[in-house]
């Protein structure tokens, strides 16, 4: 018989706000509504990973016809003992199409009312946490009008 796997656990992580500048639009491409969201900093809090985003990354995102976004986030957070942690999170946005409109005019909507999520990768030189460029990380979202609060887990 063949033993069946283990059966992952998700542990928090650390909470992000991210906030954002304003959007700027490519416009229709042959794949779809670019989207680019420039980073302007923000704040992470949790107990093993805590620190400021800083400023200079972005969300590329690509919004197909239904409105689902394809999102490409790319940032470097500074950790509270200043070790420098490159993520690149990668993930979806999909919902009702009232719903989605709503956001997109950064009206507040609640985030059970659509689906957020991404799959994060961290790349650190900084011995301390080396263990990042191990994890294997997913995230849940919300999206508000000036900024996105994500919620990162580890999976166990």
């Amino acid at each position: 018989m063949i033993p069946r796997p283990a059966t992952p656990g998700l542990e928090f992580l650390t909470r992000a706000t991210i906030e954002l500048e304003p959007m700027l639009a490519v416009g229709p491409t042959p794949r779809g509504e670019r989207r680019i969201y420039p980073i302007a900093g923000g704040r992470f809090e949790g107990e093993r990973l805590s620190g400021t985003v800083l400023p200079g990354g972005a969300d590329w995102q690509l919004v197909g016809a239904d409105g689902s976004a394809e999102l490409d986030a790319r940032y470097t957070l500074r950790t509270d003992d200043d070790a420098l942690v490159y993520v690149q999170n990668r993930g979806m946005r999909h919902g009702p199409a009232d719903v989605l409109a709503a956001l997109t005019r950064g009206d507040a909507v609640h985030p059970a009312a659509y689906y957020f999520r991404a799959t994060p990768r961290f790349e650190t030189g900084d011995a301390r946490y080396a263990w990042l460029n191990r994890a294997v990380a997913v995230c849940s979202g919300a999206r508000l009008a000036q900024s996105v609060v994500l919620d990162f887990y580890t999976v166990q």
